[in-house]
């Protein structure tokens, strides 16, 4: 007689319909939440017209994400993952509702964005392990890096479209419009979540040695990631890469700005451009599904990334920004959805709320430093250097200009230019071209390959 299986076989996934009713609620919820972070970096910069300002916003939103990431991850695999999910947006919701009163009553400061930042980064926390555990059971595994282009792809048609058309309703509706639409394309995701039916993992044995109390479930996912070197050393990668790509993410609005003496409209094309550089990229993973190498689809888009950041950093006119713009969300797509590919194959699926959220807090705990270090190196260094009589304006002006805004340029030039050859030294590094190989895939991305 053969013996029983110590655990129950999992359920394939065969139906799409839920994912892409959970996709669509996310194309809507983004494109608001762009949308009013635009208005909040714009109406910040217009109060102090310093890049610090720009810095601490995304500074606060991600410190916060790095700090909740482990208990986030904890709920998505104890508690039911929709409902965290319906529970995050009605917190989010509720963040920009806050916003939208005090702005009409007039009392609205400096200090409130960053508060409303504070809680945007902790619902956004609560939801993303959730969300991206929740596709493993939607789909068949052969489908993972479709699904990675498709989330992409909402993200950035989101940027593609949510800065422009703040740009273009400021004028009429004014920040209380913006937040309004918010709140409306919040609404909308929650009613096609609620019509999502989103399957309870089987327990594997990872999953079962991984009950405990709660603070040994929140560190489960640093002792999954660092016991598995392949993992370790694609999730230092990527640590690298967002240290580095931070400077760019950061300092991209405010050097533009500076550039083209506060011209709204010139920013809002410029994101817009880097949107579509993202919906082309979306666009091809998700009718061309990655290469057969996943890891491939990472190197080759961590490589062309940095080089549209370094493009964008020595650019001195909007046609070379929107060139640098596009080429680093095509990239960064590719290789963010070929690892997310990676990650959900070898990841099992009832873990995958822990070891997702623990994975996001690595990545993202380095962007922290760039985005302190940011602001004031642009502020206070690198942009009176390179005014027309500054320090290195017979030095570096002839590769990056001089005046408002060339600092900024010249810093990340700088920081795309060490990611190119942290990307070179990755190809070369057979732990990370070898990770496909060197550890299984779970059974349920087994059987639905």
């Amino acid at each position: 007689m053969k013996p029983a299986a110590p655990f129950p076989q999992p359920e394939i996934p065969t139906n799409p319909r839920d994912f892409l009713l959970l996709w669509a609620g996310q194309v809507a919820s983004l494109l608001g939440t762009s949308m009013t972070r635009f208005a909040l970096m714009l109406w910040g910069w217009e109060q102090t017209g310093e890049a610090t300002t720009l810095a601490l916003l995304g500074f606060f939103a991600i410190g916060t994400t790095v700090l909740l990431s482990p208990l986030a991850g904890v709920l998505a695999d104890r508690i039911d993952r929709k409902a965290l999910m319906i529970a995050s947006d009605l917190g989010a919701g509720a963040t920009t509702l806050s916003l939208l009163l005090i702005y009409l009553s007039g009392h609205l400061e400096i200090w409130h964005i960053y508060v409303a930042a504070v809680a945007a980064g902790a619902f956004e926390t609560f939801q993303f392990p959730a969300y991206s555990a929740a596709i493993t059971l939607l789909l068949p595994s052969r489908h993972y890096a479709r699904a990675g282009g498709m989330v992409s792809l909402a993200e950035t048609a989101s940027r593609s479209f949510g800065p422009p058309a703040a740009a273009v309703l400021l004028p009429t509706a004014g920040y209380s419009g913006i937040f309004m639409i918010d709140l409306i394309t919040l609404s909308i995701a929650i009613c096609l979540l609620l019509a999502v039916r989103v399957p309870k993992p089987s327990t594997s044995l990872e999953g079962a040695q991984a009950r405990g109390s709660f603070w040994w479930e929140a560190v489960f996912g640093f002792r999954y990631i660092f016991k598995r070197r392949a993992l370790l050393a694609l999730q230092s990668l990527l640590a690298a890469v967002n240290f580095l790509g931070g400077f760019a993410v950061i300092l991209r609005s405010p050097m533009i700005l500076a550039r083209t003496g506060s011209n709204a409209l010139t920013l809002g094309n410029v994101q817009a451009v880097a949107g579509f550089g993202g919906i082309a990229g979306g666009l091809l993973l998700a009718l061309w599904g990655g290469p057969k190498r996943r890891v491939h689809g990472l190197l080759w888009g961590t490589l062309v990334a940095m080089a549209g950041n370094l493009v964008l950093g020595i650019g001195q006119s909007p046609w070379v920004w929107a060139l640098g713009a596009f080429f680093f969300p095509f990239a960064i797509t590719l290789a963010n959805g070929s690892n997310q590919a990676i990650w959900q194959s070898k990841v099992e699926p009832d873990v995958q709320g822990k070891v997702f959220a623990v994975r996001r807090q690595i990545a993202q705990i380095t962007t922290l430093p760039a985005m302190l270090l940011a602001g004031p190196l642009a502020d206070h260094l690198m942009e009176p250097a390179l005014q027309p009589t500054g320090s290195l304006a017979g030095t570096v002006g002839w590769l990056v200009g001089t005046g408002p805004g060339a600092g900024m340029g010249l810093l990340i030039a700088i920081a795309s230019a060490i990611g190119l050859v942290i990307g070179a030294v990755a190809w070369g590094s057979s732990t990370v071209r070898r990770v496909e190989d060197s550890l299984p895939d779970h059974p349920l991305a087994r059987q639905s390959s």
